[in-house]
């Protein structure tokens, strides 16, 4: 394994990249109760892991480098691109940034963040108006926000997986439903049976086919 860690280290890339989406969220999450921001700083732990992995200390890599030179030999792994595991266990002798996993996570990060934007303002209007929620995306899935989140970490695990990330996904998709869960029981005791009724006409989760979208 060569000694080379000259693709890691970069703790300015670490900063700027989680900043970057960490704020990028932020501006269309706009987060405003207690709730809002364990949301985000939930998102932001995550995202702070993988860039520390991906551009700062390769933690994974180095845990595994004694099985990986073993039954990969003569790669690199402490080079940048050998962080996209995927592509470099399947062996695709391609530039893993133009590789399966890595152009499909992409769809899922746009995706998140193109959901997270659609969704803000139709639940930011509602707020002002102390309405329902229940157009737009909120007319498809009763939790397109924390839904975003659950698909920009679902995106970036494909593309960079790492041990923490990947220990931290099915902890925070679980907390997100729980929130999810606390959401619901406020908007029963603020609307009652017209919330009720919303839930019955729209999935939580995953979008039913435009025939059957309902709003409350």
């Amino acid at each position: 394994m060569t000694t080379d860690t000259s693709d890691y280290g970069l703790w300015s890339l670490v900063i700027i990249n989680s900043l970057f989406f960490i704020l990028f969220a932020a501006s269309f999450f706009k987060p405003q109760s207690r709730r809002d921001w364990r949301t985000l700083g939930l998102f932001s732990a995550f995202v702070v892991a993988l860039f520390t992995e991906m551009y700062g200390f390769p933690l994974t890599i180095y845990l595994l480098s004694g099985w990986l030179t073993e039954k990969f030999p003569g790669i690199n792994w402490l080079s940048h691109d050998a962080g996209h595991l995927p592509e470099m266990l399947l062996g695709w002798k391609v530039n893993p940034h133009f590789g399966p996993f890595h152009i499909l996570s992409n769809v899922f990060i746009l995706g998140g963040f193109w959901l997270l934007s659609k969704a803000w303002p139709v639940l930011y209007n509602a707020q002002r108006s102390g309405e329902l929620a229940s157009t737009g995306p909120y007319g498809r899935i009763r939790h397109p926000q924390y839904a975003a989140f659950i698909l920009v970490m679902f995106g970036f695990l494909m593309q960079w997986p790492t041990i923490i990330t990947v220990l931290l996904f099915p902890i925070l998709v679980v907390t997100y439903l729980r929130l999810a869960h606390q959401e619901e029981k406020s908007a029963l005791a603020e609307f009652g049976e017209r919330y009720r009724q919303y839930m019955e006409h729209v999935p939580a989760w995953w979008p039913r086919g435009k025939g059957h979208q309902r709003s409350a």
